[in-house]
């Protein structure tokens, strides 16, 4: 079974999912927000579509280790997910993944104008991978 991730955000939310044997984290899309309803039936549906046994919500944790309020307003949104999908859901640290995910594009020559399309994507694919490789030990 497969894992998604996701790397939630106010307008976007990066979306990726690991190979069959959760291994490897490929980048999926990044999905722009319509509203809480229609996000919610939208990765339900994906998860169903891609045989997901697993969530894992990319957590925005401060650097001193606390919660604020985008980490509230992710657990607020992965909570109804886990209930309206019924599939485990795990939360993970994605401090920095998003500036992990800028320097890849920056290295790949991207322009800056055309970064915003795939960050969240990126991040999403870290996210997963440094979830994937620590729990496959």
């Amino acid at each position: 079974m497969r894992k998604m991730a996701l790397d939630y955000g106010e307008v976007r939310i990066g979306v990726a999912f690991s190979d069959p044997l959760g291994i490897i984290a490929n980048g999926y899309e990044t999905y722009v927000r319509k509203d809480l309803t229609r996000d919610l039936a939208y990765f339900c549906a994906l998860a169903r579509e891609k045989e997901v046994d697993t969530i894992i919500i990319g957590l925005p944790i401060n650097m001193d280790g606390t919660e604020g309020e985008r980490a509230k307003a992710t657990r607020v949104f992965g909570e109804k997910l886990k209930e309206e999908a019924g599939i485990a859901l795990k939360y993970f640290d994605e401090r920095l993944s998003s500036v992990s995910a800028e320097k890849l594009l920056i290295e790949a020559d991207v322009r800056r104008e055309d970064r915003k399309k795939f960050i969240d994507k990126i991040s999403a694919t870290i996210i997963l991978q440094n979830y994937l490789d620590i729990n496959s030990k």
